[in-house]
């Protein structure tokens, strides 16, 4: 089998006003190619602390992350909010890591056309943001964060800014898209529904400072596409399980 990610023994501290803040504890986790794993966990519980040092946007206090492929692998991150900006044609938009790496070349410009066609955008290429539903703009960001060729694709809370009926259908094409571009994908989610929907894999982490505290495998499924998992018997199974392993008291 081969991995795309191995996360070693990940721990991170930080200092706050009232002292030493302990986010994370001992994170180990091996991820392989291909796979869509979630993590799941009560708020505060260090989730997007994870991604973010998984990303190097962060460094951790101890531990390793090891990142398989190229001596240049690549690592996309994909926010809670689209990110979009106004002024910009979607086209423009999606070029814009392109730019900044300074890798416009026709090939890559190509990649991303044959992207816009492929997932339905390719009429509204020349529009702006504020003219496109909330499912298509995460499509754009979606494709502008593929358009760098990631080898490991982050989504921190994808779909918590669209209303629930836009994140059932988004959640779909999101899960079609990464899946037909094979990419690895670490996903945070505060909605069990989703991961259990979506993964192969759903980590549950345990309240401040987080720890893994069980792995699920998701299978069992027949159903190719998140929607259709929901309506399948083991879907109840899983949100049961998992629900019980969460430190979420009201």
């Amino acid at each position: 089998m081969q991995y795309a990610l191995k996360v070693e023994s990940v721990s991170m501290k930080y200092q706050a006003k009232n002292g030493e803040v302990e986010a994370l504890r001992d994170i180990s986790l091996l991820v392989p190619e291909g796979e869509f794993l979630s993590i799941v966990g009560p708020s505060g519980c260090g989730k997007s602390t994870l991604l973010s040092i998984i990303s190097g946007l962060e460094k951790s206090s101890s531990g390793n992350i090891k990142v398989f492929g190229s001596e240049e692998s690549r690592i996309g991150y994909m926010f809670q909010k689209d990110n979009l900006f106004p002024w910009r044609t979607i086209f423009d938009n999606i070029l814009l890591g392109l730019e900044i790496r300074k890798e416009l070349t026709e090939e890559n410009i190509s990649y991303v056309e044959e992207m816009l066609d492929r997932y339905g955008l390719s009429d509204f290429k020349n529009k702006y943001p504020q003219q496109l539903s909330g499912g298509m703009r995460q499509r754009c960001a979606l494709i502008r964060t593929l358009a760098t060729k990631p080898d490991i694709l982050l989504l921190d809370e994808p779909f918590s800014a669209l209303d629930y009926q836009t994140r059932l259908a988004v959640s779909d094409d999101i899960y079609s898209i990464i899946k037909h571009e094979n990419k690895t994908a670490i996903m945070v989610s505060h909605d069990i529904s989703e991961c259990i929907s979506m993964s192969d894999t759903v980590v549950v982490l345990s309240k401040r400072p987080g720890m893994i505290k069980k792995i699920f495998s998701i299978d069992g499924f027949l159903a190719k596409t998140p929607l259709k998992r929901r309506d399948e018997a083991a879907f109840s199974a899983y949100f049961n399980a998992i629900w019980r392993e969460l430190d979420v008291h009201i």
